[in-house]
């Protein structure tokens, strides 16, 4: 592997197509390869950078540039608080920004200054020498799928990418004559792995910041003949609503899923449809902690096995074990889901000084979810160790919520609630809209995905800690 950052091999792929936007603009490999380095010899050298991320050709092209030339890219949305952006930079001191032309006013804002940039992107530098040193392994730095404010980054390495990398293009089977659509933010673990995956293979990526709701999306698919998609539970329900079933899709060849867990009923719905029209789908488990993905459902089982998330991918091993640490060997028996493999991320970052740190983890990561393994080893996850939802596919910590909140208000507030849905439990009624709000601000995540619950008091066990079992009763409100 070379330290160096060098991740493709674009040139192995020169005249194949590698990015197509929405406005008709393409590029072939050896296109993105010469901007990359263009874009890559205007900063010189290894330094961290921040990259405000949008599902358009330039910003992929940035990305590209910084991982094969060495440069260490914190990926962030474009739609990051401006709050939560000054914090960030006080706390990592990037040298440069990777942000659209439009978000200039804001970047310089925080001191930096335009330098050069390629299309509607922008490259802006501070000016200042690096703050700290970064480890040699350090690829990229992204949010554990959905931030609420927190400075904290996973931090990935050359080598978990690649790993990574390799294994989904072997379970997926991936070439380069596939053609994905973007349906997910190129800033999250699973958008930006389903980028790799296909830049590793010199595939061509249909790049839109449309969603799945608008006719323009279809319209990109039908036109350029997309083969494959990717959703989160979410995408399946909205799709399931849109009566995707009958929609004329020809060129669709697989579908993924992963960012929690699919209703076992619309799995059974999608499975039966790919089966029955003679397309592939792939139900999936992963986590940002593991570069992108740890599990995968074959798609000639996917009917067969509804509802599990299957077995590991290549290179990796799952285990489970019980509250004493021992090692779960009978079917059905539920105990914390354990993975091995060399897409383990190193660990976390809160700061800049913690960007030289080494590997924390071994090769080992904890999951936090609850699983079991069936007769033939497929694993289903029952629930979760620890306190965090699966919102639309964007992971938010019910603990870290709960202290920006008392943080920002000084109120009593717990957090609880299922998959897709967070409920805010307060005693002052005044505060119900403030504070819903401020989270649905801090999270960037669709208000559905919210309620505010107002109780005579918070239930609280005699240790004075939150009996969150006694919430579960105002779910169903």
């Amino acid at each position: 592997m070379n330290k160096a950052g060098k991740v493709w091999d674009l040139g192995k792929y020169g005249s194949n197509i590698c990015l197509t936007g929405e406005k008709g603009d393409e590029y072939t490999y050896s296109d993105v390869q010469d901007i990359a380095s263009d874009i890559a010899g205007s900063i010189g050298n290894r330094v961290l950078l921040f990259q405000l991320c949008r599902n358009v050709p330039e910003s992929i092209i940035g990305y590209i540039a910084f991982l094969n030339h060495g440069i260490v890219p914190a990926m962030l949305t474009d739609q990051t608080d401006r709050s939560l952006l000054k914090r960030l930079v006080e706390s990592y001191g990037p040298s440069y920004f990777w942000a659209p032309e439009d978000l200039k006013d804001m970047v310089e804002e925080l001191g930096y200054e335009n330098v050069s940039g390629f299309g509607s992107y922008a490259l802006f530098s501070s000016g200042k020498v690096p703050p700290c040193p970064l480890s040699e392994d350090l690829a990229l730095l992204l949010t554990t799928s959905g931030s609420t404010g927190s400075p904290k980054f996973v931090r990935q390495t050359y080598r978990n990418i690649i790993s990574n990398t390799d294994a989904i293009t072997e379970y997926l089977e991936i070439t380069e004559e596939e053609r994905p659509i973007t349906t997910l933010p190129m800033n999250y673990t699973y958008g930006l792995s389903i980028i790799n995956s296909h830049l590793m293979k010199g595939a061509e990526i249909l790049v839109t910041e449309k969603s799945i709701m608008q006719k323009e999306f279809w319209e990109f698919f039908r036109s350029k003949e997309a083969t494959s998609f990717g959703g989160v539970p979410y995408t399946y329900e909205m799709l399931d609503k849109l009566r995707f079933y009958r929609m004329e899709l020809p060129s669709l060849r697989t579908m993924t899923q992963a960012g929690g867990k699919l209703n076992v009923e619309l799995h059974e719905k999608v499975a039966r449809f790919a089966l029955d029209t003679g397309r592939r789908f792939y139900v999936m488990y992963g986590q940002c902690e593991a570069t992108a993905r740890m599990g995968y459902l074959p798609y000639a089982r996917s009917l067969e096995k509804k509802g599990s998330m299957g077995i590991a991918i290549p290179g990796g091993k799952f285990s489970l074990l019980d509250e004493e640490g021992r090692e779960i060997t009978s079917p059905g028996v539920t105990g914390e889901l354990i993975y091995e493999g060399e897409n383990v991320t190193p660990g976390y970052s809160e700061c800049a000084d913690d960007l030289i740190l080494g590997d924390e983890r071994s090769g080992r990561l904890e999951t936090g979810d609850m699983a079991y393994f069936d007769e033939e080893g497929f694993y289903y996850i029952s629930g979760r160790k620890k306190r965090f939802l699966k919102i639309y596919g964007n992971r938010v910590n019910l603990d870290e919520t709960e202290r920006l909140i008392k943080d920002r208000f000084g109120i009593m507030v717990a957090c609880a609630g299922k998959d897709d849905h967070m409920f805010i439990f307060l005693t002052e009624e005044d505060m119900k809209d403030k504070v819903r709000d401020y989270v649905i601000e801090m999270t960037k995540i669709n208000r559905k995905a919210f309620s505010s619950v107002i109780l005579q008091e918070i239930p609280m066990t005699s240790s004075g800690k939150i009996k969150y079992a006694g919430l579960e009763r105002y779910y169903d409100i």
